[in-house]
């Protein structure tokens, strides 16, 4: 039988470089396509040779070619590099103009830094020696790849079979510019203002949208909440016209990496067979933080961006009626200036009950996943969210908002809390429960291994991308 060819096309991928859910999603779900089909794929990842990749990685890739790729009037330099992780290829398209860069999004000329990463995937496939079957590719920045398949390149014939699948991680970011760059920098035609155009403006996931053979989104319930307005960010009517091909599969994570039983980063290694370990992670960061270190005090966590639509605006308005209660809280994360200054107040404002990190620590917050008993995430929008799964994984009992993907995979009374209305009162409503719910040891105990052993792996989703991928004749 032979191999079905897929090619993952994104911008970031864990372990090599990651901002977020895009780069867990592209570093887990290949491998296990690959361990779920074995020798029946042959799955490929093309991603930008950043500067930000760890020289451990670099040192392992070898050289595949180099060539130029054609993007308007320019001819630019593309050197291919590659490493295989887990029977996985990984290519890197090296150019240290576009990709020398100290952050990976952000630059003024982000348009045209990723038009050509998707125009060069498209013209390096044949000097690779591998036209896929399937180009999967992830989020605006790859929208381009689809495009150019169907509009410019088709009617090659080493092309003219080759399906894609186009997923929308976050509908909130959408590649929108104004029509003066349309062929300068994008290099589309005439004949493809129909396609990119939506309200007056170039929209490169719109256009993804309509070229794709299918489209996916990362749960069920944000692939029907972004059919509606207050969901879609102006999208909706593109989506209901597209809808027949659009479907929701939830993401897992690398149960692997976040397992609290081997995991190197939390201070006491423990399983849901054996939790007595968890005991300890809440101990040692208590002390870590300057918190009284006391076992019965639940402590309530929140690992976020700091942005409105997490959630954090709920808890600006209820953290003094929280906090009137026997809880801690420790918040960890970046963001919007005034969200930032407001925990730092709060931390002075409470310094035996409130710990605020104004910062990105991936070691740091499995050390909070591990010691928090209650992990909360009340989201405004949240298409699938990796990190009430994550906090699963290490027995922090999560309360979400019933949202996106936070509907999909948190269930009350199953394996945590839920609230369905956006304001500061169901959200403490849900709290209360949760924290009446801690003060029967036992019953809480029953509820935290339930949660740990919740399965938030890759096989199902994997299952579904298998099957979405074999409606490909």
């Amino acid at each position: 039988m032979t191999a079905k060819k897929i090619l993952f096309v994104a911008t970031e991928a864990v372990p090599f470089v990651s901002t977020g859910g895009l780069g867990d999603v592209i570093g887990s779900l290949p491998a296990a396509l690959k361990k779920l089909g074995g020798d029946s794929f042959d799955i490929r990842v093309i991603l930008p040779l950043y500067k930000s990749v760890d020289n451990s990685w670099l040192q392992k890739m070898e050289k595949v070619c180099e060539t130029t790729i054609p993007l308007s009037w320019r001819n630019q330099y593309a050197g291919v590099y590659s490493v295989i992780k887990d029977d996985v290829t990984f290519y890197f398209i090296d150019n240290e103009y576009y990709f020398s860069r100290r952050f990976l999004y952000g630059s003024f000329d982000d348009g045209e830094r990723f038009a050509y990463f998707s125009k060069a995937v498209i013209e390096l496939m044949p000097k690779l020696d591998f036209i896929p079957d399937i180009i999967h590719a992830h989020d605006w920045q790859s929208a381009l790849s689809v495009i150019y398949l169907k509009n410019h390149y088709l009617w090659r014939k080493e092309y003219s079979n080759v399906k894609t699948v186009f997923t929308i991680h976050n509908i909130e970011y959408q590649g929108v510019y104004g029509f003066d760059i349309f062929n300068d920098i994008f290099d589309l035609r005439p004949e493809d203002r129909q396609t990119v155009e939506y309200g007056g403006l170039i929209n490169l996931m719109k256009g993804a949208i309509v070229s794709c053979d299918a489209l996916t989104t990362v749960s069920p319930s944000y692939a029907g909440e972004i059919l509606t307005p207050e969901y879609s960010q102006g999208l909706h009517p593109v989506l209901e016209l597209n809808k027949a091909k659009l479907m929701g599969i939830i993401n897992g994570i690398d149960i692997n990496y976040y397992n609290a039983a081997c995991d190197p980063d939390i201070y006491t290694n423990f399983t849901a067979d054996d939790i007595c370990g968890k005991a300890k992670d809440k101990e040692e960061l208590q002390k870590l933080l300057g918190l009284p270190e006391k076992a019965d005090t639940p402590l309530i966590t929140m690992i976020t961006r700091l942005a409105s639509h997490k959630g954090v605006d709920l808890l600006t308005h209820a953290v003094d009626e929280l906090l009137s209660k026997d809880v801690q809280f420790v918040l960890l994360g970046t963001g919007d200036y005034h969200y930032e200054e407001f925990f730092k107040r709060l931390s002075e404002n409470y310094p035996a009950k409130a710990a605020s990190l104004i910062t990105y620590n991936k070691e740091l917050s499995k050390k909070i996943y591990a010691a928090a008993d209650i992990f909360l995430m009340p989201s405004k929008s949240e298409p699938c969210g990796l990190a009430q799964m994550i906090a699963s994984r290490y027995g922090a009992v999560p309360i979400v908002r019933n949202v996106g993907g936070l509907r999909d995979t948190i269930h009350e009374p199953d394996n945590g809390f839920t609230f369905n209305h956006y304001n500061s009162g169901d959200m403490l409503y849900a709290i209360n429960r949760a924290l009446e719910k801690y003060a029967d040891k036992d019953e809480w105990q029953k509820l935290v291994i339930r949660v740990m052993k919740t399965d938030f792996s890759w096989d199902v989703s994997a299952k579904k991308y298998a099957e979405l991928y074999d409606t490909f004749a």
